[in-house]
């Protein structure tokens, strides 16, 4: 988190901002100016509402907005002063209008993650965007872009990583076939008892096949998938709809759950699948 944020509670993601946001969309003119986070930790659901308004796709629609990329988007918000709205130039695509744009030949990812709403370029000045740039990579939490012709930054809620308008490979379809399959758990902070719910991204060949124990990357126990049901192999059917249900039984230090698929994998699908770090009790 930026320095000096202070809340009534801590946030449950471990990049977040101070709870405020404003938007301004570069194509349409609307704006948002809302405290997304109640001091009880909370989400106001209608200043979610104001912002996906704002992050529309080009084509009218509207797509989902997590408070993941929110606070996101906040911690963006604050690290550039919290004064002036982000310039948004791109928010959410509708996958029709995401194709449409391939078609045209501009560059954009068949399985990108505008089109899941985890997405946003965000436009600034050259001489801040490089020092930003640098500041998310430094967080090891989500996706990176700099392009500075263009004027602005790529900020994704997908795996840690981090590229140049030089080394971005986005006319190459990375996704294809699962191989850049990964999960994301609703929170980053539990409390013992509370459930931990889990969804797939960057799915393009669903569905996949889940087993029902998962496991913690460095702790090494066991988590059981509670919902949906597992068939009688022992492995769930999942898709992008579907939400993994877990317990865990013991706290849990900052960690990462793996979700391992069943055999046969499709196409590129990775025997294993990562969540982002969790904590449990700690």
């Amino acid at each position: 988190m930026v320095a000096g944020h202070a809340a009534a509670t801590e946030p449950r993601f471990f990049v977040a901002g101070n709870g405020r946001l404003a938007l301004r969309s570069l194509h349409t003119g609307a704006e948002a100016s809302v405290t997304y986070r109640r001091a009880d930790g909370s989400y106001d659901e209608a200043a979610l509402a104001r912002l996906k308004r704002v992050l529309r796709s080009g084509d009218g629609r509207e797509g989902p907005l997590e408070p993941r990329f929110v606070e996101l988007l906040g911690w963006l918000y604050e690290a550039t002063g919290g004064t002036t709205p982000l310039h948004i130039q791109s928010g959410y695509r509708s996958p029709d209008y995401n194709e449409r744009i391939r078609q045209r030949g501009a560059k954009a990812a068949s399985g990108s993650l505008h089109t899941e709403g985890m997405a946003s370029d965000v436009a600034l000045e050259r001489a801040r965007s490089r020092g930003l740039w640098e500041r998310l990579r430094a967080l090891e939490c989500c996706g990176a872009g700099y392009y500075p012709s263009g004027g602005f930054l790529h900020v994704d809620v997908g795996t840690p990583r981090f590229w140049d308008e030089r080394t971005s490979r986005v006319d190459e379809n990375l996704s294809a076939g699962n191989a850049r399959l990964f999960a994301r758990t609703d929170f980053d902070r539990y409390r013992p008892g509370d459930p931990i719910t889990v969804r797939l991204h960057s799915l393009t060949v669903p569905p996949v096949r889940i087993a029902r124990t998962a496991r913690l990357a460095a702790g090494g126990s066991t988590l059981e998938i509670g919902s949906p049901a597992a068939g009688a192999d022992g492995c769930i059917e999942a898709d992008a709809k579907t939400v993994l249900v877990l317990h865990a039984a013991a706290p849990v230090a900052r960690d990462e759950i793996l979700l391992a698929t069943c055999a046969p994998r499709g196409e590129r699908t990775p025997e294993t699948v990562r969540t982002n770090p969790v904590t449990v009790g700690n």
